[in-house]
């Protein structure tokens, strides 16, 4: 980057015409491959799963799905968030993360969680700093991959204040 030159960071909404860079974005990402279900939960997140541009070059993702909790309130699950090896420590999986931080936060949804390889450091870390907790360790929650356990990560937004 040039001195004083900002770089931009935006987010755009996924719909059906650009699914396709989100199933690219996960061929390359992740060592799994994503059923028609997670697209299908990702495009009904609405708001909740976006894709990240850096100077307009498509280099990350968020996708969830909400899920009704018994009782009827709901919670929001990460199903995938990544940002390509060469566009990390830039802070786009941070502008991801808040941008969905901050829409449970708006939308009183307090409960967010997802799942992590327990030898991921880097994402376990990364989930720390905002908060997250280790909740639970699943063994062999994954097929195919090794280590084959992950931890369930979750944090509870707290809702903004109501001025008074």
């Amino acid at each position: 980057m040039g001195a004083g030159r900002e770089a931009s960071i935006s987010l755009d909404g996924v719909r059906d015409k650009n699914v396709m860079q989100l199933k690219k974005l996960n061929t390359a990402l992740f060592p799994v491959r994503y059923n028609d279900k997670y697209y299908a939960d990702a495009l009904a997140s609405g708001d909740f799963t976006k894709l990240a541009y850096y100077n307009d070059i498509c280099v990350g993702s968020i996708a969830c799905r909400l899920e009704k909790k018994e009782g009827g309130a709901i919670r929001v699950y990460i199903m995938t968030l990544g940002v390509l090896a060469p566009y990390r420590g830039l802070g786009v999986g941070t502008r991801l993360l808040n941008h969905v931080l901050d829409l449970c936060a708006k939308q009183n949804i307090s409960e967010i969680y997802l799942h992590v390889q327990t030898n991921n450091e880097d994402a376990i870390n990364f989930y720390k700093k905002f908060g997250f907790e280790i909740t639970e360790t699943i063994r062999n929650y994954y097929t195919n991959i090794s280590p084959p356990d992950c931890y369930v990560l979750t944090k509870f937004v707290s809702q903004p204040q109501a001025k008074k």
